[in-house]
């Protein structure tokens, strides 16, 4: 299905994004796993060689712009042109009301979350636009369109990733690239393995501890699954909208025509009338 391609995924070490590289290595696409942990990466890559794939591990900061840099050129001088991009990199680490939770931390949230699909957007966009074709998918999750109280700082970023989605979706339309979002649901990995353990969780996101407490998640296949879907063309009318992982895919693609229709799957405001557009500012 993606025979011939070249797909990154970052955050490819461990959970959804190890899960999201095999999916795409077993539907026949050459891929390049990004994290910061060069043993994981490398035990990544070997797993998914062993089985008859294709991959290579490219250890770096995906928030930090020369090493994005650095590692998209290797990517390219290795592998050859992106076909697909995998934002997955991500980070939960403040937990708790404002007041309280670490001043960093919850910067480091933001900045994770958002610096890595610039940077690594801003990286492919060159080749795609040039190619005339291409593929982003940024990762949202709890918190994008409501309220996430104790967890700001993630809850913040994930909107801002949608919203970037949308913007990025609107400017390349026509181009042949496309960007959409996926929620891959409520996932038990190390991330959320650590809230779990957290005693702070366990006091401001109880709900979501008894979750993974009872087994009440949902497996990495899901996303990998999407991925496929996405990198395959599946969604492409759909750009600059959000697919779930745990949603029926098929269902989805059939109901297209009525999201288009509705507008329905992006950040709106219902009875909110923006102002007028500015004078002199383009329109999408």
């Amino acid at each position: 299905m993606l025979q011939g391609t070249v797909s990154v995924v970052t955050g490819a070490s461990r959970g959804i994004g190890r899960a999201i590289a095999a999916g795409q290595a077993a539907a026949g696409a050459t891929v390049a796993v990004v994290a910061r942990n060069p043993e994981a990466l490398d035990a990544v890559a070997a797993d998914i060689t062993s089985t008859g794939g294709t991959a290579a591990a490219f250890a770096g900061d995906v928030s930090d712009r020369a090493d994005v840099e650095r590692i998209f050129a290797a990517i390219a001088a290795d592998l050859g042109p992106v076909d697909t991009l995998i934002n997955n990199a991500g980070a939960f680490a403040a937990i708790g009301p404002l007041w309280e939770v670490d001043p960093d931390a919850w910067w480091s949230d933001i900045e994770i979350n958002l610096k890595s699909v610039f940077h690594c957007s801003r990286a492919v966009l060159p080749s795609m636009l040039a190619r005339g074709r291409g593929r982003i998918v940024t990762m949202i999750g709890g918190g994008t369109v409501r309220p996430m109280p104790y967890g700001s700082g993630y809850s913040i970023s994930k909107t801002g990733t949608l919203r970037f989605t949308e913007c990025l979706a609107a400017s390349l339309e026509g181009t042949g690239v496309v960007c959409l979002a996926m929620d891959p649901g409520l996932v038990k990995t190390d991330l959320t393995q650590y809230q779990a353990d957290s005693p702070a969780a366990a006091r401001y996101m109880p709900g979501v501890v008894e979750r993974l407490r009872t087994g009440d998640h949902v497996p990495p296949e899901r996303a990998a699954r999407l991925a496929i879907a996405i990198a395959a063309g599946c969604f492409d009318r759909m750009a600059g909208r959000a697919i779930g992982a745990t949603e029926d895919l098929a269902a989805v693609e059939a109901s297209i025509d009525a999201i288009l229709a509705a507008d329905e799957r992006v950040l709106r405001v219902p009875g909110f009338a923006p102002p007028p557009r500015p004078a002199g500012d383009v329109a999408p």
